[in-house]
């Protein structure tokens, strides 16, 4: 079969040796990565500290969590970084108030700056993505260093807006686990931290972990019940794989959504929720899950109908 016979997506992912691209890393205690340069809240030059950044953002949906902090007089403290990629790093942060008890961790997701992102896949995720001013498409389709701007914008908005979707979503009967989003700055996105707040320590990625048949199959149970969910709410994840599932406390929870589609609105939205069902599919069957109970094409089929494509 030649490269021309094979859809897009496929030969985009071909030769590569992972389910995504980012580079994974324990959250390192040292030095941390200093965060974008603010100049109405430059750190603590002793303690490291900046004042929070809440009054000043868009907010999640509300009513907000009893665990967040919102207060004003709240610091936050960067702690050291949980993730690395080539578009994003996630942080890790402890937005507290000085003298009390209240506390709270984020997670910190920073895209990178126009000169050293690699959205090498964005023309096709960004299909049906506009916004309201002529000049800012055009400097978009362009890719300016304006345009990459916008981009980088559009991301981190895709993934608070889809986040906070789900959310509210899952407030009612259908149920998918998302991280909270607090809040959206620019290319900043700060989510609920998931994992140990004691230690820090993240919830494992699906892909780290070895689960007996029982686990398995619930894991897969609660994966076909969120990709219903995402389909009903007319979205495919667009980039799924064991890689962008944690597990928290026996949870499945979704995260990495910011090439979430639109699977009506962009032309290729089937294409790539067809291949997210074949991804995680595809993990599961080499994990030992029955065949007859992945059926990417018949699950796909589904997923399809609930979107509204017929």
């Amino acid at each position: 079969m030649r490269d021309h016979d094979l859809p897009a997506l496929e030969r985009r992912s071909r030769g590569k040796s992972r389910f995504d691209d980012d580079e994974p890393r324990f959250l390192k205690r040292g030095r941390p990565t200093e965060p974008p340069a603010d100049p109405d809240s430059a750190p603590d030059p002793d303690t490291g500290e900046r004042w929070s950044s809440w009054d000043d953002a868009v907010h999640g949906p509300q009513p907000h969590p009893d665990w967040l902090v919102t207060e004003l007089a709240a610091k936050d403290t960067e702690l050291g970084v949980l993730k690395t990629g080539k578009e994003a790093d996630v942080h890790l942060v402890r937005r507290a108030v000085p003298d009390s008890d209240r506390s709270c961790l984020l997670a910190v997701k920073r895209y990178r700056d126009p000169e050293h992102r690699l959205f090498h896949r964005d023309a096709g995720y960004l299909e049906g993505r506009r916004v309201r001013r002529s000049r800012e498409n055009r400097a978009m389709a362009g890719r300016t260093a304006f345009g990459r701007q916008m981009i980088a914008g559009q991301w981190a908005a895709a993934e608070f807006d889809a986040l906070a979707r789900l959310w509210e979503i899952s407030a009612g009967h259908d149920r998918i686990a998302v991280p909270y989003p607090v809040q959206v700055r620019g290319t900043e996105l700060m989510l609920e931290f998931v994992g140990d707040a004691e230690s820090g320590e993240a919830a494992p990625r699906l892909a780290q972990l070895r689960p007996g048949a029982a686990e398995l199959r619930d894991l897969w149970s609660q994966l076909v019940e969120a990709l219903r969910v995402l389909a009903r709410a007319g979205y495919a994840h667009g980039d799924l794989s064991p890689y962008n599932l944690l597990v928290h406390r026996g949870r499945l929870v979704v995260i990495d959504l910011p090439q979430v589609v639109d699977v009506v609105a962009n032309p290729q939205g089937p294409e790539f929720l067809a291949r997210d069902v074949r991804v995680v599919g595809t993990w599961f069957a080499a994990r030992g899950l029955p065949a007859e109970q992945v059926d990417p094409g018949m699950l796909t089929a589904e997923l399809l109908r609930e979107a509204g494509i017929r």
